[in-house]
């Protein structure tokens, strides 16, 4: 049943989205009418002036040109808001469609967004959170650099402190029952640009010193000499005097040339004033909601409403005086400007107000904006998923003692796997030390079975929901050795790279000031051969089992099951396939106890790979 709540929520926005085409094609029929209407006016007031001109009726083909041009204008002007009407709605309908290819996990549909985990990222390669096809792919939602940063640190920097996380767990349920404000935000960024706010770059050119000795005397003295060229070159014009204004507009010229900083704020600010532009809209969306909008998200706008003017008012000024700036990518424009007043100069002592009034301001919108936007992704994941569940942390009072650090969840399933293909698993590490070893055949699940745990606990500890009916842990510290390379560059053999994140999982678990570890591991010392690997899983997971940790070590190793006897944290829990019809058939549905049953030489038949016989006594 749980399945078919991803199903319905896909449905409603399908309805959506075909109430959106209607839309869509109603309002491109009248534009199409619109077109011919304003080719009518114009053809009619043509031929209506020409004849009444011919007709020797002046006044009246004038007042005749006149209104049609009116009516002309008139409607060109709603036909213009038409367009934009569509264009909204076209792109409304993108945000949708993206909405039910999260669902559907259709990734070709599902914008790709830069995303890359660092190298040596205890987790994040493991449990696949960035990159294409990345947790990170599917949840990012955001409009702006600093946005998609912080997306990615809740999700890579963890455990966050509790206080951090309760805020931020407000704020992601606030929103996840707000869809219009949150697509609406992504429609306002659309609607000014494609790309995303760079506030890397606009925080660098508000930061970066306009260096410009003496700019206001330069400037005063530019602007008598603008205007002294002005009037003795009118008077000129008229001939009331002589050719005075090419001295003036002499020393003009030395002046700008000698006080020229076109390349200085070429390099910096030239083509900024989009960027501002975009901010501004988006912050301007945020302000109408500042005052009058639930608790958490209106604690987290009010770096927005503290300055002596609005974020919007000061970055539309911002943008406006960058947009100036900009005419230096034109060169003929630029120089024209500059020889009729000293454009340069101006708009750099406007630069320079702008950069004090914002310079304070601008780091603390841009971390509110990111803060909105990160917990708006996360909320999106809600909404489209109404039936994942809002994870429970244990309280604060029952963690001293490490007997109530615990993971439990029901019914626990892989958010980037297709709903109709992911299979649920129950989940319980009640204390410290508490360790499943799981074994099982190739293929069975074991794998996903480890980063589903990782994923979900990531989810949980970011504030979001998890794909679980239940879900209680104590705040972790993740490791994981799931998927380890080796590196030509690095020097580093496979085994050597795996003992190394060993060797960073045990010394992880030997810290007992921090919060507790979980680890997964993945065919523990799958690298080297079955005696010695034996010998160090037995101790490694014995003395993991000591540690400041809990967590799943899953093995081929059969001899590793009896474990449960000399530590009685460990439990046993397997994975397996039955034969049917000549082919392997695996459920992947974790059971307790050791694997009854390996797969491997059945998978080497089933490929055509030669395997011995009961009966084949040839010598091997």
């Amino acid at each position: 049943m749980a399945n078919l709540l991803p199903a319905a929520r896909a449905a409603q926005l399908q309805r959506m989205l075909i109430r959106i085409d209607r839309l869509i094609q109603r309002g491109t029929n009248t534009s199409s009418r619109f077109t011919m209407c304003r080719l009518a006016i114009f053809l009619a007031g043509l031929g209506c002036s020409i004849a009444l001109y011919k007709s020797g009726w002046y006044i009246t083909g004038n007042s005749a040109l006149a209104g049609f041009a009116g009516l002309f204008i008139a409607v060109a002007a709603y036909h213009n808001r038409l367009e934009h009407r569509i264009h909204r709605l076209r792109l409304w309908k993108g945000i949708k469609a993206v909405h039910v290819a999260r669902i559907t996990l259709s990734w070709p549909d599902i914008p790709p967004r830069p995303s890359e985990a660092p190298a040596a990222h205890v987790y994040a390669k493991d449990l696949d959170l960035a990159g294409p096809h990345s947790l990170l792919h599917l949840l990012d939602t955001t409009v702006s650099d600093h946005g998609r940063a912080r997306l990615a640190a809740w999700l890579l920097d963890q455990p966050p402190a509790h206080e951090v996380w309760s805020r931020r767990r407000r704020l992601v349920q606030e929103l996840a029952t707000r869809p219009l404000f949150r697509d609406r935000l992504t429609l306002h960024a659309r609607l000014a640009g494609e790309e995303e706010i760079n506030g890397r770059r606009l925080a660098a050119v508000v930061q970066h010193p306009v260096g410009f000795p003496r700019l206001n005397v330069t400037l005063v003295i530019q602007i008598i000499l603008a205007l002294s060229t002005a009037l003795l070159g009118f008077g000129a014009l008229l001939g009331a005097l002589p050719g005075y204004w090419m001295f003036s507009f002499g020393a003009y010229a030395v002046i700008y040339f000698m006080t020229d900083q076109g390349e200085h704020l070429l390099e910096h600010a030239v083509g900024l004033h989009h960027e501002m532009e975009r901010l501004g809209t988006v912050l301007r969306h945020l302000e109408r909601h500042a005052n009058n909008t639930t608790p958490a998200l209106a604690d987290t706008c009010a770096p927005l409403m503290h300055s002596t003017a609005r974020p919007s008012l000061h970055l539309a000024r911002a943008a406006r005086t960058l947009h100036a700036i900009s005419v230096k990518a034109n060169p003929l424009l630029h120089l024209g400007l500059n020889a009729l007043g000293p454009w340069d100069l101006w708009f750099t002592r406007r630069l320079i107000h702008v950069q004090q009034s914002i310079k304070d301001h601008l780091p603390l919108w841009l971390d509110c904006l990111a803060g909105i936007e990160a917990a708006s992704a996360l909320a999106n994941f809600a909404y489209l998923h109404p039936h994942y569940a809002w994870p429970e942390p244990l309280e604060l009072s029952t963690r001293h003692n490490g007997a109530n650090v615990a993971i439990r969840a029901s019914r626990l399933g892989h958010p980037l796997l297709p709903a109709d293909a992911r299979v649920a698993n129950d989940v319980r590490l009640d204390k410290l030390g508490s360790i499943h070893l799981i074994t099982g055949s190739n293929m069975s699940g074991k794998s996903t079975f480890l980063r589903t745990i990782g994923i979900n606990l990531c989810l949980a500890q970011a504030g979001g929901p998890v794909c679980a009916t239940s879900f209680t842990w104590s705040w972790s510290r993740l490791t994981c050795c799931i998927r380890v390379d080796d590196s030509l560059d690095a020097g580093l053999s496979f085994f050597y790279a795996e003992v190394k994140r060993l060797k960073t999982i045990l010394d992880a678990t030997q810290d007992r000031t921090a919060p507790p570890v979980l680890f997964l591991i993945d065919e523990i010392f799958k690298g080297t051969n079955n005696r010695e690997r034996l010998i160090g899983s037995r101790t490694f997971i014995m003395e993991l089992a000591r540690g400041n940790g809990l967590g799943l070590v899953t093995t081929h190793d059969l001899e590793l099951t009896d474990l449960d006897k000399t530590v009685p944290q460990l439990t046993n829990a397997h994975f397996q396939e039955t034969v049917a019809a000549g082919a392997l058939q695996f459920d992947y549905t974790l059971r307790p106890g050791p694997c009854p049953t390996t797969n491997a030489l059945r998978i080497m038949e089933l490929e055509g790979l030669p395997v011995p016989r009961p009966d084949d006594n040839r010598p091997l």
